[in-house]
């Protein structure tokens, strides 16, 4: 080839070179224009999520039991990590965590952007941090609780990612999460957020989750927790709980359950500690149902207050014509002869309530028992609440006979929750009314602001009377309160403060249904002043150690109720000023 040739060979190739990359550039700058600045801004932008706090939860004079602390999370962006060994080796000094398993995280993250490495970070480590390649800060939320064990069965826990697993944590999970919105950032190389590229400002108020104002006291919480914790603990009991509830209102004031869990150490908990027996238990109530019953007969009309029944020295049998039944006796061998309803009640004659069933019948005894609540869930906002047992009459299977009628008015061959025996109460000291417990005062936005959008959380006296007021006052004021003074409620008396309620002895039923165990369940009742009553409190001790003392409710719970009665009503006295009538002087 000779020289002329060899230059337009070589012109025509850098032409044709020059040409190609000029259809690449064209290609690149309009064909793949978008895809490419795409990913160039991809890798100057960082997204970052702002997440609110999960809102409080205070208690009726604005303590706090559960809030969120902002916290430093130490994270990784696995795509930006050069080497992961040398970066969890430089990263291990300064967050006090094993080399190996910050690089486990790094490398076996599914993520391929962010991989989470330590939380609660503390502010000159987060600093230090930033400064690796591929390692950033992250602003979190931590749950604590300042009240400890006091509450930990009503407020419940959250699990490390903030989610309600127990307690009102869990029942009000949606409206008490903060909302999480994901902000872009403009980013350095190492992909750390230096500002924000939305101009607006985010409202962080509006990223908080709502707040929740409860009845409960933490006050008289503790009065609550030590009276009952101390008794379980004397008399060896396997479990306890205790509920303290505004007469007229329905407000739960307490509601303690021992043994109890520190939610900050849950991990180590077991499932007895973990479980709410205030409101997940189910039992027979025992005597302590009784007052209802006598309540029931009298509003019917099958008994009198003065009427004198005879109670059969002890022993009562099927009467000739009658319904059949099994031999009903009295607790102790206890003999009783002629008894009026109030006698009945001071003496807890089981014969004598066997009797007044009789009159009653079984559809009337169902049917006002339906009336007071039982059978049916008081409604708390807590998981697992229980139904408690009570059949209908014309049950498919096991329809009521004689033995239903003679031994459910004494409380057993029924199951029943101690919030609905609370409920129960509440109607007797609110003169016959209908009482709704409940434990959500309000309901505040970020702000503390009450939420009017959110309502029912409070009902009370809606319903009318159930009973006659006159025949309620008469079994609170006087057969009641003759319990305490005279009968087996005596530990519950206070000098101040006249006292009524009602004793509780029950045995716990076989797990196969076939009969009972020599372990019993004891119980009291009660409140005050019983002239105007402004509290009912209930006191349940499962298992009670019988070497230790007589396991009856008028030993192991009576006391206790009686302490939480004196402590409540003398706060009162101090924090609001409240004034009762005073105790008349025999």
């Amino acid at each position: 080839m000779n020289r002329q040739g060899f230059i337009y060979a070589f012109f025509v190739i850098v032409a044709g070179v020059f040409l190609a990359l000029g259809t690449r550039c064209a290609y690149l700058q309009i064909q793949r224009h978008e895809f490419y600045t795409a990913k160039a801004l991809g890798q100057q932008r960082a997204m970052v999520p702002l997440k609110g706090s999960r809102g409080v939860i205070l208690d009726r004079c604005g303590r706090v039991l559960a809030a969120s602390n902002r916290v430093r999370t130490v994270f990784a962006d696995p795509s930006m990590v050069r080497d992961p060994k040398e970066t969890a080796v430089q990263l291990a000094s300064i967050i006090e965590m094993p080399a190996h398993k910050i690089c486990g995280k790094i490398v076996d993250s599914k993520s391929s952007h962010y991989v989470r490495i330590k939380d609660d970070i503390d502010p000159n480590a987060s600093q230090l941090a930033r400064n690796l390649y591929g390692i950033n800060i992250q602003y979190n939320w931590q749950r604590y609780y300042p009240a400890g064990n006091l509450m930990c069965h009503v407020i419940g826990f959250t699990d490390p990612y903030g989610k309600g697993k127990a307690g009102l944590e869990y029942s009000y999970d949606s409206l008490l999460a903060g909302i999480t919105l994901k902000q872009e950032f403009l980013a350095d190389s190492a992909r750390r957020p230096i500002r924000p590229l939305a101009s607006e400002v985010v409202n962080w108020k509006k990223l908080h989750g709502r707040g929740l104002i409860l009845t409960l006291d933490a006050t008289i919480q503790e009065f609550t927790r030590h009276a009952l914790a101390e008794q379980v603990k004397k008399f060896e009991a396997e479990s306890g709980l205790a509920i303290v509830a505004e007469a007229k209102t329905g407000a739960i004031l307490a509601m303690v359950s021992v043994p109890d869990f520190d939610p900050a150490d849950r991990g180590n908990a077991t499932d007895v500690q973990l479980c709410n027996h205030a409101v997940i238990d189910q039992y027979e109530p025992g005597s302590i149902l009784k007052p209802i019953v006598v309540a029931l007969g009298l509003d019917a009309g099958v008994i009198r207050k003065d009427e004198i029944i005879y109670c059969e020295d002890g022993l009562f049998r099927s009467p000739p014509g009658g319904p059949r039944f099994k031999p009903v006796d009295e607790y102790n061998y206890h003999k009783y002869g002629n008894l009026t309803p109030k006698g009945i009640l001071i003496n807890s004659s089981n014969v004598g309530m066997a009797k007044i069933g009789l009159r009653l019948k079984a559809q009337r005894l169902y049917d006002g028992l339906r009336l007071f609540g039982f059978a049916s869930k008081v409604g708390i906002p807590l998981p697992g609440e229980a139904t408690g047992l009570l059949r209908e009459v014309d049950h498919p299977v096991y329809p009521w006979g004689g033995n239903d009628i003679t031994r459910i008015p004494a409380g057993h061959g029924l199951s029943v929750s101690a919030l609905q025996m609370v409920r129960a109460y509440c109607i007797l000291a609110n003169e016959g009314r209908v009482v709704q417990p409940y434990l959500i005062e309000a309901v505040v936005d970020a702000n503390g602001m009450p939420d009017t959008r959110r309502s029912g959380y409070r009902v009370a006296n809606q319903l009318g009377y159930i009973i006659d007021p006159d025949i309620a006052r008469w079994v609170v004021q006087d057969a009641m309160v003759a319990v305490v003074d005279e009968g087996s409620g005596k530990q519950a008396k206070l000098d101040r403060w006249t006292v009524f309620g009602k004793t509780g002895t029950a045995e716990i039923a076989r797990e196969d249904g076939r009969g009972y165990t020599n372990e019993n369940v004891a119980s009291f009742i009660g409140g005050a002043p019983a002239e105007d009553p402004a509290i009912i409190t209930l006191v349940s001790i499962r298992k009670p150690n019988r070497k230790i003392g007589r396991p009856t409710g008028g030993t192991v719970s009576a006391p206790v109720v009686g302490q939480i009665i004196e402590n409540t009503l003398d706060y009162f006295v101090l924090s609001r000023g409240w004034i009762a009538a005073p105790q008349t002087e025999e």
